[in-house]
């Protein structure tokens, strides 16, 4: 029994309640592909000439949902990653990267399927083109019983995108779930378009259904020439808001980025750009994942992510709009999808 004191007249005196600790905030879950990049680099032997022709890779792990899910949690926020992954020797290294990195794996589907593998070729300012080997693999062959147990848990945010809600035959059961997690939890998509995997007129046909699911459409401009050919960043916006995005993220690459946010019944719609920092490039391989890890980050420790953004504001887009560009950038100041951990963000990120 805690101890009392008496006030006068011998009535008991309650003392203070016990301290209690600070409840934890919901994690930003991310639900996707791990997908091994493969960069082609010089062949062994030095300079001496090959018996047979020959090329070299470096594997790399990445993959879009992976790449962003990397990114929350090197920046502090308590992340949980939603994929299958392999048994083969791929699946190990992205379980390695993974928590490395301080994301969460308790939810992870142990598959039996393969992992993807994709060769990048990057061009002198950077630019990946990729070839992908994707057929039967790990990544697509959620059912909505797998998804329905691994995304039990409390979200903040669930943030899924790419190949993972569009091939099948998972991608439909991801859709499923996204109308399920609504109720309880803030919705983030990343469409990353793959036209070499999937026509575009597929994701086309698909992004109503994503933008009445979704609080937060982030997506490139080379997104964008895919699913609205022709159209400028604002008339897109504009579109997308029409379908049900709350907010509208277009990242422009060295242009920086623009934002769109349409209120709750009668606010004022809210337009922002963002400059990108001057970077040096090595290569741009997950700038777009990363930045969306750094704009999630920003906008969940800002309290703003939970619920249908309703209490969102311009100055707290804003900044973390720059938080993003900033990531984006420390990533494309290294080689592959690598960003950055938090304290190498501090005279990065803008406060």
């Amino acid at each position: 029994m805690p101890a009392t004191s008496s006030r006068p007249g011998g009535a008991p005196e309650p003392t203070a309640p016990e301290p209690t600790a600070p409840v934890a905030a919901p994690p930003v879950v991310v639900l996707g592909e791990c997908v091994a990049d493969a960069f082609t680099v010089p062949p062994p032997g030095g300079g001496a000439r090959p018996s047979a022709p020959s090329i070299g890779l470096e594997v790399l792990p990445g993959g879009g949902p992976a790449n962003t899910a990397v990114a929350l949690a090197r920046l502090g926020t308590p992340t949980r990653f939603l994929g299958r992954l392999s048994r083969d020797v791929f699946g190990r290294l992205f379980r390695e990267h993974l928590a490395a990195s301080g994301v969460d794996l308790g939810a992870v589907v142990e598959a039996a399927e393969p992992s993807t593998l994709a060769v990048a070729d990057v061009d002198a300012a950077g630019r990946a083109e990729y070839s992908f080997h994707a057929e039967g693999t790990a990544d697509w062959q959620w059912t909505d019983g797998e998804l329905a147990a691994a995304a039990s848990g409390p979200a903040a945010c669930v943030h899924t995108g790419s190949l993972a809600l569009v091939r099948p035959p998972g991608g439909e059961a991801v859709e499923r779930l996204l109308e399920r997690v609504r109720g309880r939890a803030t919705v983030s998509v990343d469409p990353n378009v793959r036209p070499l995997l999937v026509e575009p007129a597929v994701y086309r046909e698909r992004l109503p259904r994503w933008c009445a699911a979704a609080d937060i459409l982030r997506l490139s401009d080379d997104d964008l020439g895919h699913l609205l050919p022709g159209a400028g960043v604002e008339e897109a916006a504009g579109v997308l808001h029409g379908h049900g995005a709350a907010l509208v993220v277009v990242t422009l690459g060295a242009a920086g980025a623009y934002a769109s946010l349409e209120g709750a019944s009668g606010a004022e719609r809210v337009r922002l750009r963002v400059p990108a920092p001057p970077t040096a490039v090595v290569d741009t391989v997950g700038a777009g994942d990363a930045f969306t890890g750094g704009l999630l980050h920003s906008l969940h420790s800002a309290g703003a992510l939970g619920g249908r953004l309703d209490g969102l504001t311009a100055g707290v887009l804003e900044q973390a709009l720059a938080t993003g560009a900033a990531v984006a950038a420390a990533t494309c100041a290294v080689r592959g999808a690598n960003p950055p951990r938090a304290h190498r963000m501090g005279r990065h990120t803008p406060r």
